[in-house]
């Protein structure tokens, strides 16, 4: 065990962040996390860092801040952290963050005060969310099994039994159990570039989803759109791994461009709190109904953070026979779960994925028909039965997805 936990922490600093010698590197860990979070630290000085900084953060603590602090707190951000994000950001750090939590820490939360508290945090550091947007700092977010994140997966486990097998899934995920996890992540990167460069040479106009959940959509896209996949690169050619695991394929829709019906499928968790089965209809890109199962206070308040967040800011492919799909787990972790589905994101869109939008400002953005938000929120879609259409400029019907995988095009 210890060996391939040196091997994952060596992974996300050399290989997912890629850290360069006398850079900064920023790690932001749960409490729960903090042997792991360590070996990071060790890892990250013998690999030449200037300084290795860690915001810890308490799940707990934060659970009692919502449910107990004065109301007015949640219309502000504390001077300090903004100080933080810019100082380190502007120093071109390197942000190395752990998403590992109790999926239902939240849910006796009120939404209301976690979405206010998410605009503030929004508001205050928008330099610091536009560079990471915009790969101008490189990062990173990769998970580490926590007790009750463990249990929520494997509920019928002790916690001990439950740890090891989240451990070992996410081994399995981000290939640490592979003999050379760094020469099986530059062929995977290979992988996905080969899709990345089809799906660009055909410039589609438009994608048709459809399968037997409901799911009914079309969504245009963007003129001068870019499919992303694998690794991105920052201005000056730093090249990391922004999300690990990574199975996706992703670009930017026509903000005003899709219309029709999607349905999850899979349950999605929002700020400790989860939101089941949902359903959203839109109408020239926006969100004009929606219902949920379980968690509709909790998708509406999602949907009203800004007007962006009624648009869709991301489209993303993943076969669904995929390595972590595979898997036949319920992450109830975005990170996870996105990477063994099709998913879109609600809010902000990539500015990269728009050809000259990380040189773009917000208007420019808009008036090109890239969405903006102060969220980006994904939420899966993928089923083994979708069907995914891509219409050229022609008018030719390209089948991309048939039975919920790639169609080799």
């Amino acid at each position: 065990m210890e060996t391939q936990l040196k091997k994952y922490a060596e992974l996300l600093v050399k290989t997912g962040i890629n850290l360069k010698k006398d850079q900064i590197l920023v790690l932001r860990s749960p409490i729960e996390c903090a042997e792991f979070a360590r070996m990071i630290v060790e890892i990250g000085y013998d690999a030449g860092a200037k300084e290795v900084v860690v915001l810890w953060n308490d799940e707990v603590c934060s659970k009692l801040t919502y449910l107990k602090a004065p109301d007015a707190l949640f219309d502000t951000f504390p001077s300090y952290l903004k100080e933080f994000y810019l100082s380190y950001v502007r120093q071109d750090a390197a942000f190395l963050s752990i998403s590992a939590s109790d999926p239902e820490n939240l849910k006796e939360v009120d939404p209301v005060r976690i979405q206010r508290y998410q605009r503030a945090f929004s508001a205050e550091v928008s330099e610091y969310r536009q560079r990471m947007m915009n790969n101008e700092n490189v990062w990173c977010v990769a998970s580490v099994p926590t007790p009750k994140w463990a249990s929520k997966v494997f509920p019928d486990e002790t916690v001990e039994v439950a740890m090891d097998k989240l451990w070992t899934a996410i081994f399995k995920a981000v290939r640490v159990n592979t003999p050379d996890p760094v020469q099986a992540w530059e062929q995977h990167k290979d992988a996905l570039k080969k899709q990345m460069k089809i799906l660009n040479a055909y410039n589609f106009k438009s994608l048709h989803y459809k399968n037997t959940l409901g799911t009914d959509l079309s969504i245009e896209l963007p003129a001068g759109h870019i499919w992303l996949g694998g690794s991105d690169f920052t201005p000056d050619g730093h090249e990391f791994i922004a999300n690990m695991p990574t199975e996706e394929i992703f670009t930017a829709p026509l903000r005003t461009g899709v219309n029709g019906r999607v349905v999850s499928s899979m349950p999605l968790n929002v700020s400790g709190s989860l939101i089941e089965g949902f359903e959203l209809t839109f109408k020239d890109g926006r969100v004009v109904d929606y219902k949920a199962e379980v968690g509709y206070e909790n998708l509406k308040q999602l949907l009203e953070t800004d007007e962006g967040s009624l648009y869709l800011g991301e489209v993303a492919l993943v076969s669904y026979d995929s390595p972590i799909s595979n898997m036949g787990i319920l992450f109830y972790n975005t990170l996870f779960d996105e990477n063994a589905s099709c998913h879109l994101a609600l809010g902000k869109a990539y500015p990269v994925c728009v050809k000259g939008g990380e040189h773009m400002d917000s208007a420019a953005l808009m008036a090109n028909g890239i969405n903006d938000s102060i969220t980006h929120e994904d939420f899966m879609v993928g089923t083994k039965d979708l069907s995914i259409i891509g219409i050229t400029h022609t008018g030719e019907k390209v089948e991309i997805f048939r039975n919920g995988n790639f169609v080799t095009i």
